[in-house]
C-alpha cells in the first residue's frame, strides 16, 4: 500500500463515516499500519479490494473505524495549557466549588486514551492545585472508546519517554518503576474513574466544572457532527465551568455562550450562567 493509495482511500472512506480527511493528514501513517494488518487478516490484496468489501459487507465499517482511532498522548501535553490548569484554573474553580459548598471539583477527561491526560489532571490536582482549596476533593471521568486503551489506562504504566516533561519530583513522588515501566501509584488513581463509551453515542452524566476534549472532536469530525457533540457537552458544562480544547483546535462555527478565559490558549469560560 503506497501512501498515496492511502490518502486517496481515507479520502474516500472519512466522509463516510462522518469524519474529515485533514484532521488525518499529519497522523495517517498510524491509520495506514492498521488498514495493512486488516488487509492481511482479511486476505485482500489492496485497497480497491477493500472499498469493494466494505461494498458487500457493511459489518465492516465500525473495524475501519477502529482503525482510524489516534492514540498519540503524553503526560503534560501542550505545557502552556497544563501550566494554566495548574495556576490559576484548578484553584479558581476549587475555590468555587467550595464556596457554593460542593464537596468536590467535577472532571471529565474525553478520549482519554491510555490514561496520561487524565492522570495529569490527577497529579496537578494533588501536588498543586488542592493546596488552594484545603477541604476540597476531585473526581474525574476519563471516557474513551477503545477497550485496549483502557485496559493499559487501569494498569497505569507507561515508558519514561511518556512522561518526560513532568516535573521530576512528581515522577519520583507519584511512579514507582517495575520492570522498566513507571506504574502511577494508587494515591493519584483513586480520584479517576475510566469508563468506556463512544462519545458519538454516549457521554458521561454532568455538571462538570472542568471539561478536557483535545485532539478529538474538533480534529477529526465532519463539522455537523462537531456541532452536535458540542451542543451535548455545553448541556453537561457547569456554569461557568472551563471547556478546554486541543491546542491545533478551534470551536466549530457558530454563536457558542464560551469566552477565552486565558489569552489565546483553547481555553473557554462558559458564559451562560
Amino acid at each position: 500500500m503506497t501512501d498515496a493509495e492511502c490518502v486517496a482511500f481515507l479520502q474516500w472512506a472519512l466522509p463516510r463515516m462522518r469524519m474529515r480527511w485533514p484532521g488525518f493528514r499529519k497522523v495517517r501513517g498510524q491509520v495506514r499500519k492498521r488498514l495493512s494488518r486488516r488487509l492481511r487478516e482479511l486476505d485482500l490484496a489492496s485497497l480497491d479490494d477493500y472499498r469493494g468489501y466494505l461494498a458487500h459487507h457493511p459489518e465492516e465499517w465500525p473495524d475501519l473505524d477502529a482503525c482510524c482511532r489516534i492514540t498519540i498522548s503524553s503526560f503534560y501535553r501542550d505545557r502552556a495549557v497544563f501550566d494554566t490548569l495548574r495556576d490559576p484554573v484548578l484553584p479558581e474553580l476549587a475555590r468555587a466549588a467550595r464556596a457554593r459548598g460542593a464537596p468536590v471539583v467535577r472532571a471529565w477527561s474525553a478520549g482519554c486514551a491510555s490514561g496520561e491526560e487524565p492522570y495529569t489532571l490527577s497529579l496537578v490536582w494533588n501536588m498543586e492545585a488542592s493546596r488552594h482549596a484545603p477541604g476540597c476533593g476531585f473526581d474525574l471521568v476519563a471516557s474513551d472508546l477503545d477497550p485496549v486503551m483502557l485496559d493499559r489506562a487501569r494498569i497505569g504504566c507507561y515508558s519514561p519517554a511518556a512522561l518526560h516533561a513532568l516535573p521530576a519530583e512528581w515522577v519520583a513522588s507519584g511512579f514507582e518503576q517495575a520492570d522498566g515501566a513507571f506504574c502511577l501509584r494508587a494515591a493519584f488513581r483513586h480520584c479517576v474513574r475510566i469508563v468506556e463509551q463512544d462519545i458519538r453515542e454516549e457521554m458521561p452524566s454532568g455538571a462538570f466544572d472542568l471539561v478536557l476534549c483535545r485532539n478529538l472532536i474538533f480534529t477529526y469530525f465532519e463539522d455537523s457532527l462537531q456541532v452536535s457533540l458540542l451542543e451535548r457537552i455545553l448541556e453537561r458544562l457547569a456554569p461557568s465551568g472551563v471547556l478546554v480544547l486541543g491546542a491545533h483546535e478551534a470551536l466549530p462555527r457558530g454563536e457558542w455562550p464560551l469566552e477565552r478565559a486565558h489569552g489565546a490558549l483553547p481555553i473557554f469560560r462558559q458564559a451562560r450562567r
